[in-house]
């Protein structure tokens, strides 16, 4: 929206991109431990054979992993970019892949049914 309104880059956009990068990495080192901790993820010859396992097991951990290192790449560009339109453009393009990563791998047959019962 910055870019688009032509808004100059401020202090404030700045820190809520740094909110959601430290956000995003917590929420990586929350999931790892629940990886390793978890007993739905056994052996990959059983994950590979059932797609549920497989998502919890592979796809989503890797996926969201990508998507992490794109919101810092992110995070990385738009300190080194010139203007506020670039830094905007960065920000936008890199947190927005993140966002669309993480939110493909999330396991939404079995959250929605689980938030209306």
């Amino acid at each position: 929206m910055g870019k688009s309104s032509k808004k100059q880059f401020t202090d404030k956009d700045r820190k809520l991109g740094l909110f959601a990068l430290i956000f995003s990495h917590i929420q990586l080192l929350l999931g790892l431990i629940l990886y390793f901790v978890s007993p739905m993820v056994q052996s990959f010859g059983v994950a590979m054979k059932d797609s549920t396992l497989r998502l919890y097991a592979l796809e989503h951990p890797l996926i969201n992993i990508i998507a992490i290192v794109l919101i810092t790449i992110g995070w990385s560009k738009h300190k080194k970019a010139e203007g506020d339109a670039k830094k905007f453009k960065t920000f936008a393009i890199f947190y927005t892949l993140g966002l669309v990563l993480i939110l493909s791998r999330i396991p939404w047959k079995v959250w929605i049914p689980s938030l209306f019962a």
